[in-house]
């Protein structure tokens, strides 16, 4: 059975970095398409920032939330499926859980970001930025 498993949260001020990790582990069909989302108190969920693929597993589409635009990257390696999201320049409002997620289909540049495109989820990693 397949499992994501994300790390590298922590807490940090304001304009600092992070580097979250979401690992694969276990075998099935690959993750043709993988996201971040984040869970903020009080707020719904959101996708932060995704990407999908072509059939040779090169990326296609990366999609990044208007919230992250310049500040966040999202980046697999293909040798193993391991992502990774590098966040920079931190503000308090990107405070929250962070999951990974993923589907072996190919999705549409729209629907990178979109919850129901996803089957597969981690258990989150807690990210905080303090002023």
């Amino acid at each position: 059975q397949v499992q994501l498993v994300e790390s590298g949260g922590g807490s940090v001020e304001a304009g600092g970095s992070l580097r979250l990790t979401c690992v694969t582990s276990g075998y099935g069909p690959m993750s043709n398409s993988m996201a971040w989302f984040r869970l903020a108190p009080g707020k719904e969920r959101e996708g932060v920032a995704g990407f999908t693929t072509t059939s040779s597993q090169i990326t296609l589409y990366t999609m990044y939330a208007d919230s992250v635009k310049g500040r966040f990257t999202v980046s697999r390696d293909n040798s193993d499926g391991t992502v990774y999201l590098q966040m920079d320049n931190l503000k308090p409002e990107d405070t929250a859980m962070y999951y990974c997620a993923a589907t072996r289909y190919y999705i549409s540049y729209a629907d990178i970001l979109a919850e129901r495109s996803y089957q597969l989820w981690g258990q989150g990693t807690q990210v905080t930025v303090s002023l």
